[in-house]
């Protein structure tokens, strides 16, 4: 008897009401995915996508090798990052919720892709954000008075009020504008990469998408760009299993890893484990590694989950269990890291609740800062004239002609 073909809808392991279930990821042992050499042919390494590279096991030890083997200081350091970038998040939220933004995003969970990341780039590396990237800004130096003032969209704006919340840019961290729609950012990405080939650079780029924006033209451009020229560059995919309600499966994650996307191009892809650390800077310093040397790019997957709402904007309680995160078998990148310090003797909780307090009190500080250069009610106002400035090298006739009768109705 012949089976009539039948379409298939992907369907998440678990609705509203269901208890959490993430039978459905492949996950490996801490410390048994090997590490190869940066110059291996990617044919060779199709397992890396298969599996997911682990460092912190259930008790909080390091394994395998994978280890960077980081001295304890530098993990301190990169703790307090993402504590920083919690703290951060958590304000923002709360000053949302006041009605004092018009909208934020939070990357609760998520925040050890950022900071690990960025630790294990070198400052001449050129990073593509995505809006959960904001750990990254942090740990380039972006002050969190200017990243406020984005939100607020005031006269300290970097902005100049022309992006929606969120959107942030460093020229000199060498971080690109984000951008609202998604995986605009990689085909930039790959050309700057290119570029940096062409100048006979060492510089190579980084960018971030979702696992939703895999399914974009863009993100299909750039890896065979990427690919047919091998820009030194490294594509991650952050996989936090949710695109805002859109379950990963829809993305084409039923089928095989998104570490496993580039593999048809001879792009080598990595699965990691996004909530462990150590697994995420050992991935990004062997993929720059193999980029600064002339092996091309490298696509990262790391496996995560968004701990929150996909924005301010989001009731994630109509589409996935209420308390799903606390379900998820990789747990929380912050706790993992702060567990793993404690076990080998260079952390407590008391220091933990020090620091964060530290920090709730220099992000309280840093927003009644901002709202001296305007709110959304309360002035300083900018310069609606300034909406005609940077458009062009030359502002032409008409523009001037519009600008004029702009401020005769003001007068």
């Amino acid at each position: 008897m012949t089976r009539k073909s039948r379409l298939h809808i992907p369907h998440p392991s678990a609705r509203p009401g269901d208890k959490p279930d993430f039978s459905y990821l492949n996950l490996s042992p801490a410390g048994a995915a090997d590490k190869p050499a940066i110059d291996v042919p990617t044919r060779e390494i199709e397992h890396l996508s298969l599996e997911l590279v682990r460092v912190l096991d259930d008790d909080h030890h390091a394994l395998g090798a994978w280890n960077p083997n980081l001295d304890p200081e530098k993990l301190q350091v990169g703790l307090r990052w993402m504590l920083l970038n919690r703290v951060f998040d958590e304000r923002m939220w709360q000053i949302q919720r006041q009605g004092k933004i018009t909208f934020y995003m939070q990357a609760t969970g998520e925040e050890a892709v950022s900071i690990a990341q960025g630790m294990a780039l070198r400052a001449g590396d050129m990073c593509f954000p995505s809006y959960r990237n904001q750990g990254l800004f942090l740990l380039r130096g972006t002050k969190l008075v200017d990243m406020m003032c984005q939100c607020l969209s005031n006269t300290r704006d970097m902005c100049k009020g022309r992006q929606l919340p969120v959107l942030y840019h460093n020229k000199d961290a060498n971080i690109f504008s984000l951008s609202g729609n998604l995986a605009t950012q990689y085909p930039h990405a790959v050309g700057w990469a290119m570029a940096s080939a062409i100048k006979g650079e060492d510089h190579i780029a980084a960018s971030w998408v979702g696992d939703g924006s895999t399914a974009e033209a863009d993100f299909h451009h750039a890896i065979t760009f990427a690919a047919i020229y091998q820009a030194p560059v490294i594509l991650n995919i952050v996989n936090n299993q949710w695109a805002i309600s859109t379950f990963q499966g829809f993305a084409g994650g039923e089928r095989r890893p998104f570490a496993a996307r580039g593999i048809g191009l001879g792009i080598p892809g990595i699965r990691v484990d996004g909530n462990d650390f150590l697994a995420v800077y050992s991935a990004t310093l062997w993929a720059a590694d193999r980029a600064r040397r002339g092996g091309g790019p490298t696509i990262i997957e790391h496996v995560t989950y968004r701990g929150g709402a996909h924005s301010t904007s989001d009731d994630p309680t109509k589409y996935r269990p209420k308390d799903e995160w606390k379900s998820f078998p990789l747990g929380d990148p912050v706790e993992r890291l702060k567990q793993h310090l404690i076990v080998e003797g260079h952390w407590s909780d008391e220091q933990h609740e020090e620091v964060i307090d530290e920090y709730r009190v220099k992000v309280l500080a840093a927003w009644k800062e901002a709202q001296k250069f305007g709110t959304m009610t309360e002035g300083p106002f900018l310069d609606p004239s300034e909406m005609f400035d940077d458009v062009y090298a030359d502002i032409p006739p008409h523009l001037e002609e519009q600008r004029r009768q702009m401020l005769a109705l003001e007068e």
